[in-house]
């Protein structure tokens, strides 16, 4: 929620330097302006600019930036030298994996720097001879005149490089053991938990902070935790990144999604002077009652003037009157009917009353996200009679597990032996992907055959699930978007085909409600790049006569929750409720048990959904409200 900021800063809570901008995008192109600025410096100078550079999904849109740059602009590298981060220990470096690889497909393959200029440990340096290569490894940085601005990243525990908690402020490059919160986020790359390296070489944080400048990066909501300890917390070994307050020229660039828990962003009224509108008064009061752990109807005057808040008692009287205000706005966000009541007043409800039957259409990203993120929400509307449609954005198949395949390709070659069916088209289908999977190697790429059997895997869980809600087939939609298909954790960027598959079923069912994955944990990630697919597909088609009668509902995934200041339709759940979404659930036999990418949570996605909603729900008790099993909640997107 945007607000306007009405004077200059008054109180920061920030030991380091931070630039917040509005977009990962945004953020790059910043990063990317400063690298190309120090370079043309240097260049002028007849000097060598030195890079520390960092690998992973952050840093990826800065290369491409450069690399724009140097097509488009002239801008030169051949006076660059680079020192990479760090490289898993033991792999090779044309490994899928291996940083080595992944800075020459990202970068160094498409510029002009000098290869020889370019520095990364040794992943397959032998064991007796690890020290040795980590001592030249800072000599050789040293011999360059140290690193003039170094890339970095942060982990969600904290960690740069791969300098884990429990690092010394004054290490330098060696080979460390990987912490499991880093191997279990890994795992995504490299097909699963038992592939990823255990151990991997890093600059050490002495060495970082020897650079003379350092900017760190950051994206998405699942960082905002570990970047508000890094800015604001103390320092300490166990969050390596706050080691970076004792820096002379630092700076973290974030996109809003990682600054969300920093105070300024959290609680604006502590370090600013704001507007208080409706949304900043529903933010503070929320806040406030969560924070001392009292329902809105008890906060008191002495309550508000003791935690900041005076401004807001000054300029809107006696805490009881703005108590009940926020209040009944909090309480007319819970409805049973989400899809509206018909022949009721809905002046305070969150949907409308007319249409009584309403055309719906759900988007999922993957095939089971419409269940685990609003199966309750989802079999109500079908319960009260509305024309529900889902819309299955990707085909799911890269989360199908390999041995998963071999048991459904078994089976169905079983099946049609016994019956004596034949097809040979199929059957050739089936033994290209039956030979495959017997000679398959970590990380690699499924072939074509093999990803047509995961994905309809996972169309037939989700038709089951439809079936269980009480949705017919027609009315399941699979779209298979092309970004999706390229057999890897690394997805092509959405483009026009995919925007055209979206909008045209859009403009087909001409729905009265949408609801989308509003997800924005990773904006590289798979629920975020749907999502912008149906941004772009509303903002085509919001011309169209139908669309001013639809209204854009953003649900959230099994991991977060909307602040509840931000919540404009809550859908309580019943104890039976909740056990019959489980039980849609469980419809996605490929998705339980062991899930191909259950990164550092091992809750299975029926657990992680029921304490979400279960939190939701305590969440609108502790302030109040009435006391409900579990809840789902929505916020209304205006276009």
């Amino acid at each position: 929620m945007h607000t306007e900021l009405i004077a200059p800063k008054l109180v920061s809570f920030e030991k380091i330097d931070t630039s917040i901008h509005h977009s990962a995008e945004e953020a790059c192109m910043a990063a990317a302006m400063e690298i190309a600025a120090l370079v043309k410096s240097k260049q002028a100078a007849g000097e060598k600019a030195i890079l520390g550079l960092a690998t992973g999904s952050t840093p990826k849109k800065v290369y491409a930036a450069l690399i724009r740059m140097h097509r488009e602009e002239g801008l030169s590298f051949k006076n660059v030298v680079t020192f990479n981060l760090d490289e898993y220990y033991s792999l090779a470096p044309d490994a899928l994996q291996s940083y080595h690889r992944f800075m020459h497909e990202n970068l160094f393959s498409h510029i002009d720097i000098p290869l020889e200029n370019c520095f990364l440990p040794d992943g397959l340096v032998a064991p007796e001879l690890i020290r040795r290569h980590c001592d030249e490894y800072e000599k050789k940085i040293e011999s360059f005149g140290g690193i003039d601005l170094q890339l970095l990243g942060i982990g969600r525990n904290g960690h740069i490089g791969f300098n884990e908690p429990g690092s010394h402020v004054s290490s330098v490059t060696r080979l460390i053991t990987l912490d499991q919160s880093t191997r279990f986020d890994a795992a995504y790359d490299f097909g699963n938990l038992a592939n990823v390296p255990r151990k991997a070489i890093t600059m050490g944080v002495g060495t970082i902070l020897q650079a003379r400048r350092v900017i760190l990066l950051a994206w998405g909501e699942r960082k905002s935790g570990i970047i508000r300890q890094a800015i604001e917390g103390p320092v300490t070994e166990f969050v390596p990144a706050s080691y970076l307050q004792g820096h002379q020229n630092v700076e973290f660039i974030l996109d809003e999604s990682a600054a969300a828990e920093l105070t300024r962003r959290k609680a604006p009224w502590l370090t600013d002077d704001v507007e208080w509108n409706n949304a900043m008064i529903k933010k503070a009061v929320t806040h406030l009652a969560l924070a001392l752990g009292k329902p809105i109807l008890k906060l008191t005057n002495n309550d508000y003037n003791q935690n900041g808040l005076s401004d807001l008692l000054a300029l809107y009287g006696q805490a009881y009157d703005i108590n009940i205000e926020v209040f009944n706005q909090l309480q007319r966000t819970i409805t049973g009917w989400p899809g509206g009541k018909p022949g009721h007043d809905d002046t305070y409800r969150p949907e409308r009353a007319a249409p009584d039957v309403k055309r719906v259409l759900i988007f999922s990203p993957h095939p089971d996200d419409d269940i685990i993120s609003m199966g309750g929400t989802f079999q109500r509307l079908v319960d009260q009679g509305h024309e529900v449609h889902v819309a299955y954005q990707t085909s799911g198949n890269i989360a199908v597990a390999d041995d998963e395949a071999f048991r459904f390709i078994d089976f169905i070659r079983d099946y049609n032996k016994q019956f004596g069916i034949e097809n040979p088209v199929a059957d050739q289908m089936y033994t290209e992907a039956l030979e495959f999977l017997k000679v398959k190697k970590s990380g690699e790429k499924d072939i074509p055959s093999l990803r047509h059997v995961k994905g309809i895997i996972r169309r037939g869980e989700a038709k089951n699930t439809c079936r269980f809600v009480g949705v017919p087939d027609e009315r399941a939609h699979f779209l298979n978007l092309p970004f999706y298909e390229t057999g890897l954790v690394e997805k092509s960027p959405i483009g026009e085909p995919d925007f055209k598959i979206i909008a045209d079923l859009i403009e087909e069912i001409k729905p009265h409600q949408i609801y989308a994955a509003g997800d924005l944990a990773d904006p590289h990630g798979t629920h975020k790049v749907c999502l912008d697919g149906v941004f772009e597909a509303v903002k085509r088609l919001k011309g169209k006569e139908f669309m001013g009668d639809c209204w854009l509902w953003l649900y959230k995934g099994a991991w977060a929750e909307w602040d509840i200041d931000l919540i404009e339709m809550a859908v309580p759940l019943s104890p039976d409720q909740v056990l019959k979404k489980r039980k849609g659930i469980f419809k996605h036999q490929s998705q339980k048990d062991g899930v191909v990418f259950q990164g550092s949570d091992s809750r299975e996605f029926w657990q992680r959904a029921e304490e979400r909603n279960s939190a939701t729900a305590a969440m609108y008790n502790k302030l109040g409200l009435a006391e409900y099993a579990a809840m789902e909640a929505f916020v209304k997107w205006e276009y």
